[in-house]
């Protein structure tokens, strides 16, 4: 997702605070983020006018009479545990009974934004980061009121008593949280708390499964796709085959002999194109209306990219000089390159790549005359809500996000535009507007998103590169051709600096001390594109990793010792430093010999300020072009400064390492052919399965006690150069393409 840290860079560098951002960009065609003070941002009632996020408890914490403790979470989770991460925080101050809290979720009301960026957004691993002082202030403000509400009950001083573990006591007497509560949050909240020694945590570091873990396990977590309510129909979408079509001819009556079919309803959709809905009784009823449609598309004007013709143009383009990037550490003299003894000069080939979350997109709309009701995995419920009331013709503060757990996100839930629930809301008003108002679901199939989805940006790299015997390096010139993402999106005054997208750029140079000349293309192609998982990190880091690897291996250097000998002049490499040995010490690498037809490769990256690197262990399988590698052994060593909770941070890098195993994988891509998209679901875009699974997985977490940092996505980027890696000492090949292919 979006890189928080460096949209706060460069809001600040443009001088302009986060709120003056946000409040100049109001009013836009893409609909922006809620601040506190605004309309629809309603505070409890004993949170003080302006009170900032850290300063209403009501608004977080609900404890029942027999002591059950509601902590409810300002974010959206995708399976990334920040519901338990924050919990856990919240509840270490609180000094809570652990066993007896529950999670829930926000909405777009002004206490639930981003405490550090004012905005609501899950995004940019920025949870726990983010909110962690948050959380803890929260904790400790509400066992502050608690300790005061049973003081005034018993008739004794605040200072002689003592919360511990859900129970108040003291003089005597005690009682559960549960017994103070709605006294306590009569009183006025404190301005000021004290926070516990992390020396005293009994929560925060220590391993803790989730709590809905057992509901997840069971199958029993609702989903947003899970929504039910009375009365409640179910629709889909036919969408154009190519982006921006709309509809030419339509023949509705074969749909509306259908059993359960309710309605054929033209929509407008995202990007000005326009769909057909079938309304139904359930899903299967929809599915077979809208098969049952006869549609002629309107294509004229519309441009179709084809993938291999963009191929050709990006290859062409990456040879010109582009946009300078706007980092001077990224615009050093690299012209040396062309006269070093020795050179590389590598074309790297990106492709378009769909999210695949597990649980693909639902939105289910209840719009009443005054109000509208909408359930869905919000990852931006403020921008959507400003979005969505004007799409269903209602001021935002009629508008209500109930936020839902989601099956997985990868950055797709979060559309600046509102894309997919701004179609559902689409459908709710063109089903009010045929006399059938009621609440409606708009389901997205696989092969809808894999088809008429956003992407990550196809996106080409060209370096030339300068060295000597040493492996010192006298010129880097780069160049990266890649549609930007944030262009026409709320988030361009943030993330755009002199035409450049700065999340095609990130993670370039760092943490290595080179002469690097970067310049960037952003062409325009009619293709939606969105951030993906670790966003630009995804190609940045294996650009990166394997020609520093290709480096070592040609100027006969240990892969890791070479990574030591760059990194030597930079004080900020501590972390880098610290990762990579971690995962060189759990694997062995340097102390055990591996098998005949096995191999080691290491690749380590910063995303979202956490570090990972990877060891891994590598041998192939088949023959000539049908050669693939098989990941025997996977070691990550984790800098992420202090670690919340050690369960999630490593199930978070063992699931990462497989979704980036998955972008080397043969069909693991998005590709069009006259506009279209070629793939359809998951068994001609391959995933990775239990088999692929590598047979040991080990996660090294680096002891820290600095304020924590993001682990939702940085253990994606180095898993697949590691890979690369490995696979080129195997073969002798080096991998310019994903995913993987074999001469």
């Amino acid at each position: 997702m979006l890189n928080l840290q460096r949209l706060d860079q460069l809001v600040s560098g443009a001088g302009l605070s986060r709120r003056a951002f946000v409040t100049t960009t109001l009013g836009g065609a893409v609909g922006l983020a809620l601040l506190p003070g605004m309309g629809m941002a309603q505070q409890p009632a004993n949170a003080k006018p302006g009170s900032k996020p850290t300063e209403q408890p009501l608004a977080f914490v609900s404890i029942a009479p027999d002591g059950s403790t509601t902590i409810l979470c300002n974010r959206m989770d995708m399976g990334q545990g920040i519901e338990t991460g924050l919990a856990m925080i919240c509840a270490e101050e609180l000094d809570a009974d652990w066993s007896r809290v529950r999670t829930g979720f926000g909405d777009q009301q002004g206490a639930y934004v981003d405490p550090l960026m004012g905005i609501h957004l899950t995004g940019g691993s920025a949870s726990v980061k983010n909110s962690y002082q948050q959380y803890r202030e929260l904790g400790a403000r509400t066992k502050a009121m608690l300790v005061a509400a049973a003081a005034q009950a018993w008739g004794l001083p605040a200072a002689s008593l003592k919360a511990q573990n859900g129970v108040i006591s003291g003089g005597g007497r005690s009682g559960g949280y549960g017994e103070f509560f709605d006294a306590a949050m009569k009183l006025p909240v404190p301005e000021a708390v004290t926070l516990k020694d992390p020396k005293d945590f009994k929560l925060i570091g220590r391993p803790t499964g989730l709590v809905v873990g057992q509901a997840k396990s069971t199958g029993t977590q609702a989903y947003g796709m899970d929504v039910q309510l009375p009365g409640m129909v179910v629709a889909v979408i036919q969408r154009p085959p190519v982006f921006n079509g709309k509809v030419g001819k339509l023949d509705s009556s074969e749909a509306l002999k259908v059993k359960g079919v309710k309605a054929v309803l033209l929509v407008p959709l995202d990007r000005g194109g326009q769909g057909v809905a079938v309304v139904a009784s359930g899903y299967w009823a929809a599915k077979k209306g809208r098969d049952a449609l006869k549609l002629d598309w309107d294509l004229a004007g519309v441009a179709r990219p084809d993938t291999a013709a963009l191929t050709q143009q990006y290859l062409a383009l990456a040879k010109t000089p582009g946009l300078p990037a706007p980092k001077p550490e990224l615009q050093a003299d690299a012209s040396g390159w062309s006269k070093a003894p020795r050179k590389i000069v590598a074309d790297f080939v990106f492709p378009y790549l769909n999210h695949a979350q597990m649980e693909p997109l639902a939105c289910t709309v209840d719009l009443k005359a005054d109000r509208c009701d909408f359930y869905y995995a919000a990852q931006m419920p403020g921008i959507d809500a400003m979005n969505l009331a004007k799409a269903v013709g209602l001021k935002p503060e009629q508008v209500q996000i109930n936020v839902q757990m989601a099956g997985g996100g990868f950055g797709r839930r979060a559309t600046p535009a509102s894309e997919w629930p701004r179609e559902a809301a689409a459908v709710a008003v063109a089903l009010a507007q045929a006399g059938q108002r009621a609440p409606v679901k708009v389901i997205w199939s696989r092969e809808d998103d894999l088809k008429a989805g956003y992407y990550r940006p196809m996106t080409v790299h060209r370096a030339e590169i300068g060295f000597d015997a040493g492996g010192k390096i006298a010129g880097w010139q780069h160049r990266i051709v890649s549609q930007g993402i944030m262009k026409g999106t709320a988030f361009e005054a943030w993330g755009v600096r002199k035409g450049v997208d700065g999340t095609a750029t990130e993670g370039m140079r760092e943490p290595y001390d080179i002469p690097m000349n970067l310049s960037v293309h952003h062409p325009d192609v009619n293709v939606p594109v969105l951030w993906w998982r670790s966003v630009g990190s995804t190609h940045t880091a294996y650009v990166m990793e394997t020609l520093i690897d290709e480096i070592a291996f040609a100027t006969k250097q240990d892969p890791v010792a070479y990574r030591l000998k760059l990194m030597a002049g930079n004080a900020k490499a501590e972390r880098h430093r610290a990762a990579l040995q971690a995962a060189v010490d759990k694997s062995g690498y340097g102390k055990r010999k591996l098998p005949p037809g096995q191999a080691w490769g290491v690749a380590m990256h910063e995303s979202f300020e956490s570090v990972v690197a990877y060891v891994v262990v590598a041998s192939l399988k088949g023959k000539g072009k049908d050669r693939q590698p098989v990941l025997q052994e996977v070691h990550a060593g984790v800098h992420c400064n202090l670690c919340v909770n050690p369960k999630s941070v490593e199930t978070q890098v063992q699931g990462a390492a497989i979704m980036a195993l998955g972008t080397t994988m043969p069909t693991h891509r998005i590709t069009f052919k006259d506009g279209v998209v070629e793939q359809n679901n998951f068994y001609d875009m391959a995933m990775p399965r239990m088999p692929d699974a590598p047979k040991v997985m080990t996660v090294s977490i680096v002891p820290s006690s600095d304020p924590p940092k993001g682990m939702g996505e940085p253990g994606v980027p180095a898993l697949a150069p590691a890979l690369a890696n490995a696979v080129a000492r195997l073969t002798g090949q080096r991998q310019r393409e994903l995913p993987f292919r074999f001469a």
